[in-house]
């Protein structure tokens, strides 16, 4: 089996948003501008809080036009990062994880267990730094990964996910709304 690479640039990121990377009808990010990072800086199956394996990955924001849909209208006046990106970041970067793993099926978040904000994203934020640290991955019938996650502005923690959950399903499967 060939050895999984460790870091990956935005045009790789690109390549996985078209479909190209793990092949279709399989794990993909979304493409600008939902794409929430611009490299993974690394990436691994061991290490990191709970020994299952880490992400790291990276989001230059002050003078980026990427990030000009944002902050020009959340808010007016006042902008900032919406933590929603910040959150889909993690889950994008968890569903990844899966991908890269080599496991088949298209990436649906499911949920999380408890997020907390300290801070905020500015215009004037050099760096976003996005961390998930794997808790669980189950690689069976059922393709599953549970993680925690930060998020850090210019290397200081401003908010925190844990008990992230995304999954992979076949086409045209995956969770489904309960009429209510």
């Amino acid at each position: 089996m060939a050895e999984r690479r460790g870091s990956f640039e935005y045009e790789d990121l690109l390549s996985c948003g078209r479909g190209e990377m793990f092949g279709p009808g399989n794990a993909q990010l979304p493409l600008p501008p939902m794409l929430m990072f611009d490299r993974i800086a690394t990436i691994s199956d061991q290490g990191g809080a709970h020994g299952k394996g880490q992400i790291v990955a990276e989001l230059k924001v002050a003078g980026n036009p990427a990030c000009d849909w944002f902050f020009a209208c959340h808010f007016k006046g006042d902008p900032v990062m919406p933590g929603c990106l910040g959150l889909d970041a993690l889950w994008q970067l968890t569903g990844f994880f899966l991908g890269w793993m080599g496991a088949p099926g298209r990436g649906r978040a499911l949920g999380a267990g408890e997020v907390k904000f300290t801070g905020m994203v500015l215009p004037t934020v050099k760096k976003v730094e996005y961390v998930v640290d794997l808790k669980r991955v189950i690689l069976r019938r059922l393709k599953l990964a549970i993680a925690d996650g930060s998020v850090k502005a210019d290397g200081v923690t401003i908010f925190t996910a844990t008990d992230m959950k995304v999954g992979l399903f076949d086409a045209g499967a995956g969770p489904t709304a309960e009429a209510g």
